[in-house]
């Protein structure tokens, strides 16, 4: 990291990647006085765990010198900042792609590269290198060497060197069709070219969990890893090992295809568009404890000019009571304009009750009651949505269809999805930049009243920096739902029934960190129902039958 200008480190998890970079940045900034150090990431959070990582470091007893070495730390909402002498280094979150862009570091340190969109990466995080931090010196030196040179005191080869700036990227791997692989050729084919193309000194640093001290691992962590991971994700996470496609239902390149790439269309969303339309799907659980299934709900912004739709919002949250998911879905249905809204009847019905009884719905003056329709008969499917177009009712929120979960519906749901991403016909939202960023989380949200993480009630912040988390948030939400549909593998029973399940190994898996597919759940039931209410604004059909009456002609 001291020595190159371009480092890409692709390690194993468990490699130690926050604490490197955060001694890197200690010591850089203190011995290259006034050099600025940046760090980015995915979300704020990650980007601070780094920062926190380093105020670890140096309230070690041991670190005593260090700590007086720090004149100013200062935590905004959007901002954390620490000064050493002249240097400084800011945590800063990646959304507010204009504030980046405000700013000119010196050092650029990216943790979680796999997860850095492309476009940021080349039209905001490198112009950075394009500004040196002393150009007037610089200059002045460069004048007086040419002097010197032109009167035979000094050769060409014998100016000053002045250091690059400097990108730093860390990830674990990736699949071979994402950035990260792209990346990644790039830097190594031009290491083998000796760097021909521009001079830059670049370096690879490719760890796998075998290369690292055996005390840096616990075995038992990775016993129990090859045995709950799929081969393929384990080759990821501690192979660093990057692999081709996911061998699930669900092709993650299908997904990865269906993504709006950031800062380019949709971007997810906490307040919705009044003028658009959304379907609300959630799939409940429960149990209050941590090694439950989550509660999801996540929505879908409709086009029916284009039967198409994006995922936009999601909530998954295991370990909480009833109250926070009640109130939860009050803050949605308040704050979408939902058209429908399709839950999964095994426990929706207790879910629906409960919340018409909470105080939370009371107060807020809203109510909500189920429709039925005969949707399951293929022949009678025209007649079964003019029953549930004629039953419906938006206004007073008549619009929960609870599906009941029969083998057949599993299997054509599971195709239906399957088919959307095949033909592009269901999309995910992508992270909220710039204008969009700024707009969301200034958007009127009710969170201080949210619990949107499991282990959020640890965490005391206000207002201001709750909403950073709570939109960056989304955007990792997106990824869960399509790891849980990657995950997800089919089987036929000898009586030729299918199932759509985790794979055996992770169905064993107990605790807060196991293996889920309640997302997946959700967005079978969104997309079934998204599908159904487009048929619905399609059917122009009536029940009523013509029959022959016969008259009495004299």
């Amino acid at each position: 990291m001291m020595e190159t200008d371009y480092f890409l480190g692709i390690w194993s998890r468990g490699m130690s990647k926050s604490f490197s970079t955060a001694v890197f940045a200690i010591l850089d900034a203190i011995m290259n006085q006034g050099v600025q150090i940046g760090i980015i990431s995915k979300s704020f959070r990650q980007s601070k765990m780094i920062f926190k990582k380093i105020e670890d470091i140096a309230k070690s007893p041991k670190a005593e010198f260090l700590s007086q070495c720090i004149t100013r730390t200062s935590k905004m909402n959007d901002e954390w900042v620490m000064e050493i002498g002249t240097s400084s280094i800011r945590a800063l979150p990646l959304g507010d792609g204009e504030k980046l862009r405000g700013f000119r570091f010196q050092r650029m340190i990216i943790d979680e590269l796999l997860l850095m969109p492309e476009k940021i990466f080349n039209e905001v995080i490198m112009p950075f290198l394009s500004v040196v931090e002393n150009p007037t010196e610089r200059q002045e030196i460069y004048d007086l060497e040419t002097q010197m040179i032109a009167e035979g005191e000094m050769t060409e080869d014998e100016r000053k060197r002045w250091p690059n700036n400097k990108i730093i990227g860390l990830s674990s791997a990736s699949y071979k069709f994402e950035y990260l692989y792209k990346l990644y050729q790039q830097y190594e084919s031009l290491i083998i070219n000796e760097n021909k193309q521009d001079g830059a000194h670049r370096v690879i640093m490719h760890f796998s969990y075998d290369c690292a001290p055996q005390q840096l691992y616990d075995q038992n962590l990775i016993n129990q890893s090859k045995s709950t991971m799929s081969q393929s994700q384990f080759d990821r996470e501690f192979g660093a090992l990057f692999t081709d496609d996911s061998s699930g239902y669900f092709k993650v390149s299908k997904m990865a295809a269906c993504t709006i790439p950031d800062g380019e269309g949709q971007c997810v969303e906490v307040i919705g568009d009044p003028s658009s339309k959304y379907i609300l799907a959630f799939d409940p659980s429960w149990s209050e404890s941590e090694s439950s299934d989550d509660f999801a709900i996540l929505l879908i912004k409709m086009h029916p000019e284009t039967r198409k739709g994006v995922v936009v919002h999601s909530y998954a949250v295991s370990g909480s009571n009833l109250q926070t998911h009640i109130r939860y879905m009050a803050y949605l249905l308040t704050s979408f304009n939902i058209e429908m809204v399709v839950g999964d009847y095994n426990g929706g019905v207790q879910f629906l009750s409960a919340c018409k009884e909470s105080g939370i719905f009371k107060k807020l003056n809203l109510k909500i009651d189920t429709v039925e329709a005969d949707l399951d008969n293929p022949k009678d499917y025209p007649k079964g949505i003019r029953q549930l177009k004629r039953n419906i009712d938006k206004n007073s929120r008549k619009f929960v269809f609870l599906r009941k979960p029969s083998s057949t519906w599993i299997r054509f749901a599971n195709e239906s999805l399957q088919a959307a991403f095949d033909h592009k016909r269901l999309y995910f939202a992508g992270s909220a930049m710039d204008e969009n960023y700024n707009m969301q989380r200034k958007a009127n949200v009710p969170i201080e009243k949210l619990k949107f993480l499991r282990n959020q009630d640890s965490e005391e912040k206000n207002k201001a920096a709750k909403m950073i988390d709570f939109v960056e948030h989304q955007r990792d939400m997106m990824d869960l739902i399509k790891v849980q549909c990657a995950l997800v593998q089919v089987t036929t029973s000898p009586q030729g029934t299918q199932s759509f399940d985790l794979p055996p190994n992770l169905r064993k898996q107990r605790g807060a960190d196991k293996a889920r597919k309640d997302s997946y759940s959700a967005l079978v039931l969104g997309n079934w129902g998204m599908n159904v209410y487009f048929d619905m604004l399609d059917d122009q059909g009536s029940d009523i039958t013509e029959t022959f009456t016969p008259m009495f002609i004299s």
